[in-house]
């Protein structure tokens, strides 16, 4: 990838992305990206009556979890796409089109705010945790998820390192921030204390990834991410077809009981606004 980070051309490339894949992120992520939201909701201390802001918002669990503990909630996320997936998948939840490195609300509008893996998608990530710090009332809280490393998050681990085996990493994409950058908890500490945020913590949320089959790792990766995806678009065939069957391989390693089971844990960091 081009060393130099443009982050409005990251974002044009993410934007195109997520409008084409709401339905198969589901299908793909579902599962396993639900399984930190409890975790990231009691971080932020969501509870009846609070008015709380879901950032990338996506097919809108996040959002929909939050209305179910008696919040008042909205979801913006940039992709009209995936706005549309997730009004359709919660009705009475209310999502709007909007960029959360400017978000459309007042200073202070918000009790608490959450983005559950969205932080990694956007090309100006310390901006969006500023405006999150904006929107939030004083003792409001701030809550975000990334993946854990590669190595501890092996779905990701799997496929870059079958990458790095059979294709090249150096490839004509828009470059975006360092997509592990927050799988580090001091640097998650040292960005909320930068945007004005106190007390920050982080945590480890083990997650496990069930997948139907070994191929399923690399047909997810390939078609139901975008920057993953480009990666191995960007690669000639043959070295496509050692990615695919290397990444397979790997994946049987983890067969349990008829599935693929790999470690997908999330890094939860969260800090109050004084």
């Amino acid at each position: 990838m081009s060393p130099v980070h443009d982050p409005d051309a990251f974002r044009a490339f993410e934007h195109t992305g997520w409008e084409q894949i709401p339905t198969r992120y589901h299908e793909s992520f579902g599962d396993l990206t639900v399984q930190a939201i409890d975790p990231l909701l009691d971080a932020v201390g969501v509870r009846e009556g609070m008015r709380v802001l879901d950032m990338a918002s996506g097919p809108g669990y996040v959002a929909a979890a939050a209305v179910h503990r008696g919040a008042s909630v909205v979801g913006i996320d940039f992709s009209a796409a995936m706005v549309a997936e997730a009004r359709r998948r919660y009705p009475a939840v209310e999502f709007t089109e909007g960029d959360v490195e400017e978000v459309p609300f007042p200073d202070r509008s918000f009790d608490a705010v959450a983005m559950n893996f969205g932080l990694l998608h956007l090309g100006r990530p310390d901006k969006a945790i500023a405006e999150a710090h904006r929107v939030l009332h004083s003792g409001g809280k701030f809550a975000f998820t990334v993946w854990a490393k590669p190595e501890e998050a092996l779905g990701f681990g799997i496929v870059l390192r079958a990458i790095q085996s059979h294709g090249t990493r150096d490839v004509p994409l828009p470059s975006g921030p360092p997509f592990f950058r927050f799988s580090d908890p001091a640097e998650c500490e040292r960005t909320l204390l930068e945007a004005g945020f106190v007390a920050p913590s982080v945590r480890v949320v083990p997650q496990v990834w069930r997948l139907r089959s070994p191929d399923a790792l690399f047909e997810i990766m390939s078609g139901s991410t975008v920057r993953t995806a480009g990666l191995i678009h960007a690669q000639t065939p043959e070295a496509v077809e050692a990615i695919r069957a290397d990444v397979r391989a790997s994946a049987e390693r983890y067969r349990k009981e008829g599935s693929i089971e790999l470690p997908m844990p999330a890094i939860l960091a969260w800090a109050g606004k004084r």
